[in-house]
């Protein structure tokens, strides 16, 4: 029961590494396509979002965040409680698979589905870059994971999440509280919609 739920947590279905040859992952990970599609692509349906090659330091800070219950515990996340018993369950060693794992599995990355104007969200993405870095790369020193290879419909759920208190509320989550409070300049959703369509831009010019 506990290799099945560790395996419904991030990684279930064929997967690949950099290469991108598919590869059969061991049993005990086959059943995650359920909730993080095959390869980890994401499942919007569910708001499952894309885990590959997602930084491992980033993907352990978030499994600790639904283990202590500082996300997945707001009545209007759905997604993050249905998260969050997962994480619960997990050891400190369960942990660091998941987060090996992730990081080692690569797959295409996602489409574009926002629509915003990139032009007013450069503007506002100018005060995201201190800790986001210029092209969304991010910067692990500051607890600012990349923002590319994400869902844009995932940085859109987020970005709600973090403005209207969904999402960063804990006080112990020093990091998310500081992203609640960037979020409040995003006072209206066509301004979450523009900077998401900005940072799919980085996105292009990975591709390239």
């Amino acid at each position: 029961m506990r290799l099945f739920v560790f395996a419904a947590l991030v990684m279930h279905g064929a997967c690949s590494h950099a290469d991108d040859s598919p590869v059969i992952p061991p049993d005990e990970f086959v059943f995650c396509t359920v909730c993080h599609g095959v390869q980890l692509k994401g499942n919007p349906l569910i708001e499952a979002p894309r885990l590959s090659r997602m930084e491992a330091w980033y993907v352990e800070r978030q499994l600790h965040a639904f283990k202590k219950g500082w996300r997945g515990r707001h009545e209007r996340d759905i997604a993050g409680m249905e998260m969050r018993p997962m994480a619960e369950i997990l050891s400190d060693d369960d942990i660091d698979a998941v987060t090996t794992y992730v990081n080692s599995v690569d797959s295409e990355l996602p489409g574009k589905t926002i629509r915003g104007n990139v032009k007013n969200g450069r503007t506002q993405y100018e005060s995201c870059a201190a800790c986001h870095g210029g092209n969304g790369e991010g910067i692990a020193a500051l607890g600012a994971p990349s923002l590319t290879g994400v869902n844009d419909w995932y940085l859109v759920t987020q970005m709600k999440n973090f403005r209207d208190g969904t999402r960063g509320g804990n006080s112990a989550d020093r990091y998310g509280a500081q992203m609640r409070a960037a979020a409040q300049i995003l006072t209206v959703d066509q301004a979450i919609y523009d900077v998401v369509s900005y940072i799919s831009t980085f996105q292009s010019k990975q591709e390239r």
